[in-house]
């Protein structure tokens, strides 16, 4: 697989290679040694979550509090989104600053977000499921959350005009008053915490993983699972 960097730290796509044939697909969604080798540490998988949304839905934007904060790995295995990511460390050089990607069930790419960058997502057809991997477990009282209609942040929502909310998003707080409030965190506060997630060089690039399952190769070199 292919993992890219966004123009946000912190922000990678990655791009896996899928292997059709008749029987169907086979592809890998997330590959630790591959990820930790772009990123620069592991990902600790605490958390697994999926939801199903219908057309008109936005959830998000939403992050979780340091600490621990929460790096989500998202993708989405059946029909497809838009997903809006925003900095909202305070102090980042891209602070406020968004990205808009597709995620679908045919390309099948993913999104890493690390500590402290939000993102939204909406479906883009009639009904849409997104899978995605969490650092760390939900905390009660740790989400943060920011209006995902701010104005001065002007995320496009392929939702037409009736946008389906929860109470949470509909009420939280705009990009400019969470951070008034006090409630984002700093890019000092994150950056340390990528810091700290990092594998001392020399520690070497694989870390301990449960055994693979084996691999059978055909005469042309192909892989099966």
């Amino acid at each position: 697989m292919q993992i890219e960097p966004l123009p946000m730290d912190g922000a990678y796509l990655i791009k896996p290679m899928i292997f059709p044939d008749d029987r169907g697909l086979f592809l890998e969604v997330f590959s630790q040694p591959g990820f930790q080798e772009a990123v620069g540490h592991p990902l600790t998988v605490a958390q697994v979550n999926c939801s199903s949304s219908r057309r008109g839905t936005v959830r998000g934007l939403h992050a979780m509090s340091l600490p621990p904060g929460q790096a989500r790995y998202t993708t989405c295995v059946r029909g497809a989104i838009v997903d809006n990511v925003v900095d909202i460390r305070v102090g980042s050089p891209t602070f406020g600053e968004t990205i808009e990607l597709v995620l679908d069930e045919d390309e099948r790419h993913a999104l890493y977000l690390a500590e402290g960058l939000a993102h939204g997502f909406a479906p883009i057809t009639d009904e849409a499921t997104v899978v995605y991997l969490c650092s760390s477990t939900y905390v009660p009282g740790g989400t943060i959350q920011v209006n995902p209609l701010d104005a001065e942040l002007g995320l496009n929502w392929p939702t037409g005009t009736d946008v389906v909310l929860s109470d949470g998003d509909r009420a939280a707080p705009t990009l400019r008053e969470a951070a008034e409030k006090g409630l984002l965190p700093t890019y000092q506060e994150c950056r340390a915490r990528y810091e700290d997630l990092r594998v001392p060089e020399g520690a070497g690039s694989r870390p301990v993983l449960a055994r693979e399952p084996a691999r059978e190769q055909d005469r042309t070199g192909g892989v099966h699972r």
